[in-house]
């Protein structure tokens, strides 16, 4: 049997046939039921956040939250190119300019002491990304935004569970998305979040995600359907019941990998020091390596992989503004994101979930050590 990148995490049958046996006598499968209900308090009181809006993918949540601060059609947000193309499809179908700045070596997150160059008075926003389970440098990015007075929504998908300074990688900035996607570590089979500190704002993305419609008679938004529904729910309340055991499963897993790479000339792994605490925790969502002869290497290295079954991903390539469907913005071939590139054309990112084998995480190092000697 093959090891592909991730593997979904799920309660056991009998839990989850439990947790949605009451939808049998109720009926009520979406339109914000009790599980629905439920699952948002559960998350509110395990993140430690006042108010969190579900939704029915990361994705919408993101296009839901940027448009429920009305920005006006053309202005410009500052962001990355290395991250998933959700973040910038967001933007973008917003009716917004993304401007793209490069990405520090050390962690892939946004590089801060660049955004600054980039800010114009068309401005209104940054749109960082927590890259891999890593922080962006929270504090820097929300002093260049309060002097400029702009926005900053934090694309943090890949953070649950994730803890700075005694709090959630979801509750910086004016607000922030997680996804719950069946890939992530904690997951609604699919699903997402907004979360964010003024309530007010909870009442707009409630109306975005249901046509706008705000009651039977009243139309406020041109809106969408975004609605978690209740099996997804269902599903979430299972798998937070277990995810303090999932995520040190995943620990495990990456500290032998950390045990087997981290030493390796030619190799780069993400600066990691196993201490979580109540301050500050990791949740160990991905493995990426860069390979530092670049994309030569990492490619080679790929295909031995996968010749063994093993399926690793090139985890952001290519970046988002080379992608075809963006080449009539004008953004393909930007030259002023060298280490942006760099990562990109280099990096991969390993197979990591709960419960991967730690001897197939050592079968796993092999074949990388012995491609790269």
């Amino acid at each position: 049997m093959g090891i592909n990148v991730t593997r979904s995490s799920m309660p056991d049958f009998e839990e989850y046939c439990n947790e949605i046996r009451s939808l049998w006598d109720s009926h009520w499968l979406t339109n914000m039921g009790e599980k629905h209900i439920e699952l948002e308090e559960r998350l509110k009181d395990y993140l430690g956040v006042e108010n969190i809006t579900l939704f029915t993918n990361g994705h919408l949540a993101l296009e839901d939250l940027i448009a429920s601060f009305g920005f006006p059609e053309n202005a410009e947000v500052i962001t990355t190119a290395f991250t998933f193309a959700s973040t910038t499809h967001a933007i973008v179908r917003n009716k917004l300019v993304p401007v793209f700045c490069d990405i520090n070596a050390e962690d892939y997150t946004l590089d801060e002491s660049k955004i600054e160059a980039l800010i114009t008075d068309r401005t209104v926003a940054i749109v960082p990304v927590h890259v891999y389970g890593n922080m962006c440098h929270t504090e820097a990015i929300d002093r260049i935004a309060k002097k400029h007075g702009l926005k900053v929504i934090y694309d943090a998908a890949h953070t649950f569970g994730v803890k700075y300074n005694g709090k959630a990688a979801s509750a910086y900035g004016d607000a922030a998305i997680l996804s719950f996607h069946a890939t992530k570590v904690f997951n609604t089979i699919e699903g997402g979040a907004a979360v964010y500190p003024d309530e007010q704002r909870g009442a707009i993305l409630d109306d975005l995600k249901n046509f706008g419609i705000r009651n039977p008679e009243t139309c406020c938004y041109v809106g969408g359907n975004a609605k978690m529904n209740e099996f997804q729910a269902a599903m979430g309340i299972c798998n937070l019941r277990h995810i303090d055991e999932e995520i040190l499963k995943r620990r495990a897993v990456c500290m032998r990998y950390y045990e087997r790479l981290a030493d390796k000339e030619g190799i780069k792994l993400v600066s990691c020091d196993f201490d979580d605490n109540d301050l500050n925790r990791r949740n160990y969502a991905y493995l990426p390596v860069v390979f530092e002869k670049g994309m030569q290497e990492r490619d080679s290295i790929w295909e031995n992989l996968k010749k063994e079954g093993i399926i690793a991903r090139k985890y952001f390539y290519p970046l988002i503004c080379d992608f075809e469907c963006y080449e009539k913005y004008g953004f393909a071939g930007i030259s002023d994101l060298p280490v942006s590139r760099r990562i990109a054309d280099s990096v991969l990112t390993l197979p990591v979930y709960a419960d991967l084998e730690l001897s197939n995480v050592d079968r796993i190092c092999d074949i990388i050590i012995s491609g790269i000697n």
